[in-house]
């Protein structure tokens, strides 16, 4: 059977532009929406004509123009939507929801992965204001997409390992403390983090995969599920440093929302859920769900000690 064609839409994004490198180092003729929405970007425009220049296809489709997307996924047989998280604001999810609606008319996709690659939202159905509207959001595309009966495979990434190991889980930095480091709680509950370049890897290796057809991919290896303190002793024994430890309670991280502003409120919120509930791993996978590590042995995944390196 030969390899699908896939298009990458929300390629020149974070997640978006890796997935693109996967899909044609796998061999997949692959093509990526070039929106004329993009205006003046040069800084995307040089990502598209990277992209050109290693092989992908650039097709023209626009959100205002129904039958240019049409036009586009009438070429592929996957459809992959990487666009960030900030296009779940207000009307902005209209946008995925146009997708899939371009997706039900064309009727020749075989397998339509949809943006989330985060936490599972199917699971957040508690989370906390405002970050809940990025969940119950996700899951209105779910819903449309099902309802349409688009073949789909939702992947759950968890947490990105450059969001969330090089600072050592710290909110609100990037990169590693000096001195001192904050736990939430005693730092001990179960997180599962991930590479960025895995994450795509496993996205691809999916596609075509009739394991995962219509199921929910959690992207969870067993060596990068670590707590925080177990995250901060591997950067201690890399570094030779030793940190100061500061706990913070759940009532004190949730009571230092207020002095945020919107998008550091959904984080707060989010690393609630992450470091206090252990949403990622308070439960077994089961029925209508696949572990990706477990799926695709032969992918050689990145540990979080071996990603710390880049920092030191």
């Amino acid at each position: 059977m030969g390899k699908s064609k896939v298009l990458v839409v929300g390629g020149t994004g974070y997640i978006g532009r890796r997935i693109v490198k996967a899909s044609l180092a796998e061999g997949h003729e692959t093509y990526v929406l070039q929106r004329p929405e993009i205006g003046l970007d040069i800084d995307k425009l040089q990502i598209l004509l990277s992209f050109k220049k290693q092989g992908a296809h650039l097709i023209e489709g626009s959100f205002n123009d129904h039958k240019s997307l049409v036009d586009a996924v009438k070429q592929v047989d996957v459809v992959i939507c990487t666009m960030s998280g900030v296009h779940f604001r207000s009307h902005n999810i209209l946008l995925q929801l146009k997708l899939v609606e371009a997706i039900k008319e064309a009727g020749n996709v075989k397998r339509f992965l949809p943006s989330e690659f985060g936490m599972d939202p199917a699971r957040m159905g508690h989370a906390l204001e405002p970050g809940r509207v990025t969940f119950d959001e996700k899951m209105v595309v779910r819903k449309a997409i099902e309802e349409a009966n688009i073949p789909f495979t939702y992947v759950i990434a968890n947490c990105f390992a450059g969001y969330f190991v090089g600072n050592l889980s710290q909110l609100g930095r990037l990169t590693p403390p000096k001195d001192k480091v904050y736990l939430y709680g005693d730092g001990n509950v179960k997180v599962a983090f991930t590479d960025e370049e895995d994450v795509a890897t496993y996205t691809i290796k999916a596609i075509d995969d009739p394991t995962t057809l219509n199921k929910t991919l959690y992207i969870r290896p067993p060596h990068n599920i670590l707590t925080q303190s177990e995250l901060i002793q591997k950067w201690e024994t890399l570094t030779g440093n030793k940190l100061d430890k500061i706990s913070t309670t759940a009532d004190d991280f949730l009571a230092s929302m207020k002095g945020f502003d919107l998008a550091g409120q959904v984080g707060v919120g989010h690393f609630y859920h992450i470091f206090y509930e252990g949403c990622l791993t308070n439960f077994e996978i089961g029925e209508g769900s696949e572990e990706a590590s477990k799926l695709y042995p032969q992918v050689e995944y990145t540990r979080m000690d071996d990603y710390m390196k880049i920092y030191v």
